[in-house]
């Protein structure tokens, strides 16, 4: 894999196998909003009635946020995960995930939107919905996906023998 970083390993235990480190959130912050900039400028112009242009601008600016909530979620995640006794990603811990990330931009994106649709809070509440479930699913699929092309983060990798195994899926 061309795209390999693994971080050092204590002596005599095997390094974290696929991508890791800041390429990885790197990567996965840029394939992630690309798609989410393009989705969400058609989303929103269908859900306003306003042109793609205008709608774009407040695409490109949830995307800003987006980024910013991303590091700061997936660190506090990540931190959480690697504490916890049961390693890997189940399909619990990925809804969590995905709801946790989407249910904190759901705080500030509501609002950028009704200042930016000249709407009230309730019915840019309701034209977010519409985004807000394409996200939750959008989120699940992606994680999904780019952990089975890069490989799980350090911090959901099994201990060294459950590496050698394989990988599992496990309750949260």
């Amino acid at each position: 894999m061309p795209f390999t970083q693994t971080s050092p390993a204590a002596p005599g235990t095997p390094a974290p196998q696929g991508l890791q480190g800041p390429w990885r959130r790197v990567l996965y912050v840029t394939l992630y909003e690309l798609i989410a900039i393009a989705v969400a400028t058609a989303g929103l112009a269908q859900l306003s009635g306003q042109g793609a242009g205008h709608s774009s601008v407040v695409a490109v600016a949830a995307s800003a946020i987006a980024v910013l909530w991303n590091v700061v979620f997936n660190w506090a995640f990540e931190r959480w995960e690697s504490r916890q006794a049961v390693r890997g990603r189940s399909v619990a811990r990925r809804v969590a995930h995905a709801i946790g990330f989407e249910g904190g931009l759901v705080f500030t994106l509501v609002p950028l939107f009704a200042w930016w649709f000249k709407v009230s809070l309730w019915e840019a509440f309701v034209m977010d919905l519409a985004l807000i479930v394409f996200f939750l699913c959008y989120t699940f699929v992606f994680n999904w996906g780019f952990d089975r092309v890069f490989g799980l983060p350090a911090s959901a990798q099994g201990a060294p023998d459950a590496r050698a195994a394989g990988p599992t899926e496990v309750a949260l």
